[in-house]
């Protein structure tokens, strides 16, 4: 068996497709929130047209914001985790700024959803020793990196926490298929990465579909692997 993990950046609108294909084979995932960078009453619809505020976009297309009102209705099937209130970059705002950053998103979020929610991304991928430790002193289960490690299991360092790649790797079912000795698979992205185009939206639905109907995969949240990471040694079940 493989567990498979998967996480999601940013609460862009896109966010909804992505969803409805999880609903539909049954897979888990988690979502990185930005709060601070929502609408508070109406979704900004994504487009080739570029909305308020700060925005990321890929090639001039901007993946739109999930408002507030809407974060239940679309995230409420699926974990959610912090990746702090309006994406502040660890060790570029003072350390004290950051912290507050990650935990009022944190805060937020567990008032929304009402369950805890102690998983973070880091913006940007960017992290530092001081603020690792300061998100574990918070209660912090983990951090993932923007880094790709070939073995999940193998980094102990649960603040500092690799994914295997991202979802658009031209080596994904290689690096799966060899994650299948580690015992654990994880990858990551942005849904506005798809842009609105069929073919990319098409070729990641079969991707999920494909895992899903795989009877050797067992979907499981991020927040997951840190009590893998604890556990350390899973070959007993990669021998099942």
């Amino acid at each position: 068996m493989v567990k498979v993990a998967q996480c999601w950046d940013d609460g862009v609108a896109t966010d909804i497709r992505l969803t409805e294909i999880f609903r539909k084979y049954n897979a888990k995932a988690t979502f990185n929130l930005c709060p601070g960078l929502m609408p508070d009453d109406k979704t900004a619809a994504a487009g080739w047209t570029p909305i308020e505020g700060r925005n990321w976009s890929v090639n001039g297309f901007s993946g739109g914001r999930i408002c507030k009102k809407e974060l239940k209705s679309v995230y409420g099937d699926f974990q959610v985790a912090s990746h702090c209130w309006k994406h502040e970059v660890a060790g570029v705002v003072p350390d004290d700024v950051f912290l507050q950053s990650a935990m009022d998103a944190r805060n937020f979020l567990e008032d929304i959803f009402q369950r805890p929610c102690r998983g973070f991304a880091w913006p940007g991928g960017r992290h530092t020793p001081e603020t690792e430790l300061l998100l574990s002193k918070a209660g912090f289960l983990y951090g993932r990196t923007v880094e790709s490690t070939p073995d999940v299991t193998g980094n102990k360092k649960r603040l500092a926490l690799a994914a295997n790649c991202h979802f658009m790797s031209r080596s994904f079912w290689k690096i799966f298929e060899n994650a299948k000795n580690t015992g654990v698979f994880y990858f990551w992205g942005h849904s506005h990465e798809m842009t609105d185009c069929p073919q990319y939206w098409e070729r990641f639905e079969m991707l999920i579909k494909n895992l899903s109907e795989d009877p050797e995969v067992e979907w499981i949240d991020v927040s997951e692997i840190p009590e893998i990471l604890a556990n350390g040694d899973n070959s007993a079940e990669k021998s099942e």
